[in-house]
């Protein structure tokens, strides 16, 4: 199952295994080299201006004093119907690469792969000026990680009551052909779910549920070029969520992407 979105006068490059890690399945169990991919040179629709019409707006979630936002208008339609093409053509497995989840928890498809400056730079500093400059004491990065981890939903597809862990920051070797670790003073502090459809293109359900201190909880819809933020990692600050089950013909697609900080 999934909807293929694929642009046809773009030109796509091959793409190659830059790291293999243990993967985990669904329901247990670890496939050992489960394949991390990046293109041999940038596609055309992966290459992103900075000035655009878009206009990133900011709007808080009240969870009780956990950090939770939506930025609006991130990326445009084709923007996002090219990161949901790149992943189709690497494809999508059952098992995730370097995710280690309890049986039943995640209950979707997922693809890892690399992404360039060409992309990244420009979806940061479209929403730089939106996001916290400083969080438990380090300073915002300015740069995302380049490893994206993507999600589709199909059918009944679900990722249960979960809290996201904190990961370092990695970006593409200068030949293409490895994946490369960030200085360990980098880490990741924030989530960001760069949701790729939602309900004006046919997915059903697949919100994604944040849960306050107390256990009340606040869905966020799915909305295509828009991305949620919140804060992660295994501290009483970080936001548990669930990503809502998923009806019908239509996949959800969703890019989990890290946003870094650095010790002062």
């Amino acid at each position: 199952m999934g909807q293929v979105v694929d642009n046809q006068q773009l030109a796509w490059p091959a793409h190659q295994a830059v790291a293999h890690l243990p993967g985990s399945l669904p329901m247990g169990g670890v496939v050992p080299m489960t394949p991390v991919h990046a293109f041999v040179q940038t596609p055309d629709g992966l290459r992103w201006p900075t000035t655009t019409s878009l206009q990133p707006t900011r709007h808080d979630i009240d969870l009780g004093g956990l950090v939770a936002f939506v930025i609006e208008d991130l990326v445009t339609d084709a923007e996002a119907d090219a990161i949901v093409a790149a992943s189709e053509r690497m494809g999508y497995r059952d098992e995730a690469p370097g995710i280690a989840t309890p049986p039943g928890m995640r209950m979707n498809k997922s693809v890892h792969w690399m992404a360039d400056d060409a992309m990244m730079t420009p979806l940061f500093q479209r929403m730089a000026h939106l996001l916290p400059p400083v969080l438990a004491g380090a300073n915002l990065l300015p740069a995302l990680s380049h490893r994206i981890n993507m999600y589709r939903y199909d059918d009944s597809d679900v990722f249960n009551l979960h809290t996201d862990g904190s990961w370092p920051g990695y970006s593409l070797s200068e030949d293409r052909a490895h994946m490369q670790e960030w200085d360990d003073r980098i880490r990741s502090g924030l989530t960001m779910l760069l949701y790729l459809n939602g309900a004006a293109d046919g997915v059903v359900g697949g919100n994604t549920r944040l849960y306050k201190r107390d256990g009340t909880s606040v869905d966020v819809s799915p909305v295509k070029g828009s991305a949620l933020f919140f804060r992660h990692g295994f501290g009483l600050d970080s936001v548990r969520h669930v990503g809502c089950v998923v009806h019908g013909p239509v996949s959800k697609y969703v890019a989990r992407i890290n946003v870094m900080y650095i010790d002062a």
